[in-house]
C-alpha cells in the first residue's frame, strides 16, 4: 500500500485520567482508518514505556497508559511525535479471513426475507451480494469480537429493527443501514439477522481469543446445513455439545 499523504489536523482528547483519545477525522472512511492503522504501527514501533493498550476505532485510537510511569505532558509529546511520523508509513496489505455463513431460514436468518423484500431482491440475490465483497474490519467493539465491517453494497442496505431483540445468538450475521457485522457472543441487538456462522468467535481461553483483528479483510462464503454442523462441531468440540 502507498504511504499516507501528509497528516491533517489531529485532536487529542482526555478520555479519562489514564486515557488519551487521538482523533483523525469525523467520518467512516478507509482513508481515515488507514491513518488510524498507521498511528498504531508507529506507536508499536516506538515502544513507549507506560502505554498499556491501544484501542483503534473507525476514526480514532484510545491510548491507555499508566500515569505513574509516564505523565500526561510527556505522553502527549510522544503521541504528537507519532502522528508526525505516520505520513511515511507503509501499511502492509491486509490478510483476508474467510468466514462461512449459513444464510436465511427462520432459525439462522430470521430477517433475510425482510431484507430481500425491502430491497426488491430475491433471497439468493441478497446472499450473492452480501458474500461478494472483501469487507474491511474497521474496529472491534460493543462485545468482545464484534466486528464492524465497511464496504457493504447499498443494494441490500436495511434499517435497524424498530424494537431490538433481547437475545441474539452468537455468530449471527447482521445488517443495519449500510453496515454489516457479526454478533460474536449472545447479546441483545437491533440489527437485521440474515445468517449465522458456525465459528466460535470469542473464546477467552484461546490464543488469540478472536480469529480476526481490525485492519484485516473479511469475506463471507455461503454454506449449507451439513457444512454448518460439521464446522460447528469442530469449533465447539471442547464444549461437549450445546445449542447451535
Amino acid at each position: 500500500m502507498k504511504a499516507l499523504a501528509e497528516d491533517r489536523k489531529v485532536r487529542f482528547l482526555n478520555a479519562s485520567d489514564r486515557t488519551i483519545c487521538v482523533e483523525f477525522g469525523n467520518e467512516i472512511s478507509e482513508e481515515i482508518n488507514n491513518r488510524v492503522r498507521a498511528f498504531c504501527i508507529v506507536l508499536e514501533e516506538m515502544q513507549i514505556e507506560g502505554i498499556v493498550e491501544l484501542i483503534p476505532t473507525y476514526r480514532s485510537v484510545s491510548v491507555l497508559y499508566r500515569p505513574e510511569v509516564i505523565r500526561y505532558a510527556a505522553l502527549r509529546a510522544r503521541l504528537e511525535e507519532a502522528v508526525s511520523n505516520t505520513g511515511s508509513i507503509e501499511i502492509p496489505p491486509p490478510s483476508v479471513v474467510h468466514v462461512p455463513v449459513l444464510y436465511g431460514g427462520e432459525e439462522f436468518g430470521p430477517d433475510m426475507k425482510f431484507v430481500a423484500e425491502k430491497n426488491g431482491l430475491s433471497e439468493d440475490e441478497v446472499i450473492a451480494i452480501h458474500s461478494a465483497p472483501e469487507y474491511l474490519i474497521y474496529m472491534l467493539g460493543f462485545t468482545p469480537g464484534y466486528c464492524y465491517l465497511g464496504g457493504m453494497d447499498e443494494r441490500i442496505a436495511t434499517p435497524r429493527l424498530k424494537t431490538p431483540r433481547v437475545r441474539i445468538p452468537a455468530g449471527s450475521v447482521a445488517i443495519a443501514g449500510l453496515q454489516t457485522g457479526i454478533y460474536s457472543v449472545e447479546s441483545p441487538g437491533g440489527w437485521q439477522i440474515i445468517g449465522r456462522t458456525p465459528w466460535k468467535l470469542y473464546d477467552a481461553h484461546r490464543e488469540p481469543p478472536i480469529p480476526y483483528e481490525a485492519g484485516q479483510r473479511l469475506k463471507f462464503y455461503p454454506i449449507d446445513q451439513a457444512e454448518y454442523d460439521r464446522i460447528y462441531a469442530e469449533w465447539h468440540a471442547e464444549e461437549g455439545g450445546g445449542e447451535a
